[in-house]
């Protein structure tokens, strides 16, 4: 089983646990209902939103004239848009939830169960988890606001929500599950090492939110999914250390008999 396969499914079997279902599902069920009631409340103003920003586009605006048949087309096309960006808002929000507030609870009962003997190193902080909460969030709306106008074209929100997706998870994950048990060197060099597993870690998540129903649990696992497969990463990193070690000090006794 690869690595990425084996941290998926220890994912899904430590959310069977009830002491961390709860704790990571209450986010998600949380930023969808505030999300759905703030779409309800500005619903309208949202849609004429989009469509004075599709009409002020270079080159196209000219096309969505008021009254025409392109304009139409193009107010059914934002409530539809909308839908499409509500999915990838609450998930961003259930995200940044289960990063700052449970996925540190329920980090230390799944490292107790799964890898006792990783010593609690505490290279990070709950602030440095903060910030690094807000840079992403930051940075995910600079992204997403640059790609808004490629929205409209028909498949890309798909593409493009899969993307950001993955760049978002692993951005904030990867600081939250390594801050307490890796020392500042591993937490800054193990993520750079293992970069593209994370991405498809993150990748993977951003594709199974269009699922419907499964999606409430996507981000949970997903935050569980990071988990296993940088703990044992770190486990594994950790080992090779200590066999390094061991052979230094084999070549130094010879060296001196």
């Amino acid at each position: 089983m690869s690595k990425l396969a084996l941290a998926w499914t220890r994912a899904a079997r430590s959310l069977m646990r009830p002491d961390v279902m709860w704790h990571l599902l209450w986010p998600t069920l949380v930023a969808f209902v505030a999300w759905l009631i703030a779409a309800v409340l500005v619903w309208g103003q949202a849609a004429e939103l989009l469509v004075r920003l599709a009409q002020g586009l270079p080159w196209v605006g000219s096309w969505f004239v008021a009254g025409s048949t392109s304009a139409t087309v193009l107010e059914g096309f934002t409530h539809v848009l909308l839908i499409l960006l509500l999915l990838p808002l609450s998930l961003l929000t259930a995200t940044v939830l289960i990063s700052l507030i449970a996925l540190p609870l329920m980090l230390d009962r799944v490292a107790t169960t799964d890898y006792p003997e990783l010593v609690e190193r505490r290279g990070g902080s709950q602030i440095g988890s903060a910030a690094n909460a807000v840079w992403a969030l930051m940075l995910f709306l600079v992204l997403g606001l640059c790609s808004l106008p490629l929205w409209f074209i028909p498949g890309m929100g798909v593409v493009l929500s899969v993307c950001l997706s993955a760049w978002l998870n692993q951005r904030c994950y990867r600081y939250d599950v390594l801050m307490r048990h890796a020392d500042r060197n591993e937490l800054r060099t193990l993520p750079r090492q293992h970069r593209g597993a994370l991405y498809a870690i993150g990748g993977v998540a951003g594709v199974l939110v269009f699922v419907p129903v499964f999606n409430l649990f996507v981000p949970a696992l997903s935050g569980l999914a990071f988990v296993h497969y940088l703990l044992q990463a770190l486990r594994e990193s950790r080992a090779a250390e200590r066999i390094i070690d061991v052979t230094d000090a084999r070549f130094s006794s010879s060296e001196r008999t």
